[in-house]
């Protein structure tokens, strides 16, 4: 049976931190990145732990920008 998988791509300078994509994701896995500043000033959101991502893109769906891209991969198990 396969598992669901993804990969999360972020346009970090297009980002103004709303932190809606951190609210919605069932897997905790997309944080702010308190680390660095994009062009516009804000801590852009990102994703640490991508091993656990599920794919499901509700993080790309909700962002009123556009930032995120959501691409699924298949993996045997």
């Amino acid at each position: 049976m396969a598992k669901r998988r993804g990969i999360v791509k972020f346009e970090e300078n297009r980002c103004k931190g709303c932190e809606l994509c951190t609210t919605v994701c069932p897997v905790n896995i997309v944080i702010m990145n308190k680390n660095k500043i994009n062009v516009k000033g804000y801590h852009p959101a990102t994703v640490d732990e991508m091993e656990k991502c599920i794919a499901c893109a509700n993080c790309a769906t909700i962002c009123p920008d556009a930032v995120i891209q959501v691409e699924t991969l298949e993996e045997e198990k």
